[in-house]
């Protein structure tokens, strides 16, 4: 179960501070951020907030100011006398504004992944309809295990994270039916290219390497799938991909507010 830092509910109205609320599957949106170091740094924070609010205005959610109060809730609920390592979710619908800090899952070498016969409602977007999720992520050791979400025989992302797959040192995505997500539009600018496949369970077999992406996760190498005859043939793309997301990393700047 993760630790929480910190909970807090704001209303929208006033930002007066009420009792917290998750949000979880009211209509509304919400984004993960990476928070890191001492002085504080967030991984990819203004393109964060660049993308939550795009997506707020695409769910008629955002009203003028809105961001200047994301940015003041954020920046009131960071410490600068602590070292972080941890990540922070800003939620949002139409009445409440909720932000938590819990701690990075520091996550285990040999790392597997789990198909699940499951698509989220509206997954271009990062909304709040995940109460299934949760459901399924509450009963495996998140350090060790993700969901693959799949429907139709098509590999679609995992509970977390974006996936990327690597056959013959080309790098392969789904086509649609997921967020794309901050780390995958990062990586989407960085390497050569990323190649748009629908991905069938049937095919995991001529992928050498399967990689999660993502704010939580950062980059992880799948080892084998717990349902499916997989397993891991190679690292090299991942390593080359890990190499560039810690360059990020380094050159992250430090966050002001």
């Amino acid at each position: 179960m993760a630790t929480y830092l910190l909970k807090k509910s704001y209303q929208r109205k006033d930002l007066n501070e009420i009792k917290f609320k998750d949000l979880w599957e009211t209509n509304g949106i919400f984004t993960t951020m990476w928070v890191f170091g001492k002085p504080t740094k967030i991984l990819f924070f203004k393109k964060h907030i660049s993308n939550l609010v795009k997506s707020l205005k695409v769910y008629k959610l955002y009203k003028p100011n809105l961001e200047k109060h994301i940015r003041k809730i954020i920046k009131l609920s960071l410490v600068k006398k602590i070292k972080y390592n941890h990540l922070l979710r800003i939620a949002i619908n139409d009445k409440i504004i909720s932000i938590s800090l819990r701690n990075r899952v520091k996550y285990k070498s040999r790392f597997s992944l789990k198909l699940k016969n499951y698509k989220r409602v509206q997954p271009e977007f990062k909304n709040l309809k995940y109460k299934k999720i949760i459901k399924y992520l509450s009963k495996i050791d998140t350090s060790r295990v993700d969901f693959g979400l799949c429907v139709n025989n098509k590999i679609l992302e995992s509970a977390t994270s974006n996936i990327l797959l690597v056959s013959n040192n080309k790098i392969y995505s789904p086509v649609n039916n997921f967020y794309k997500g901050i780390t995958y539009n990062f990586f989407k600018k960085k390497v050569k290219k990323i190649i748009k496949k629908n991905i069938t369970i049937n095919s995991l077999n001529i992928y050498e390497e399967i990689i999660l992406i993502g704010s939580g996760k950062g980059v992880v190498s799948i080892t084998n799938i717990d349902n499916l005859n997989w397993s891991r043939k190679s690292s090299k793309i991942y390593r080359y991909l890990l190499r560039i997301y810690q360059e990020a990393v380094t050159n992250c700047p430090r966050y002001y507010g």
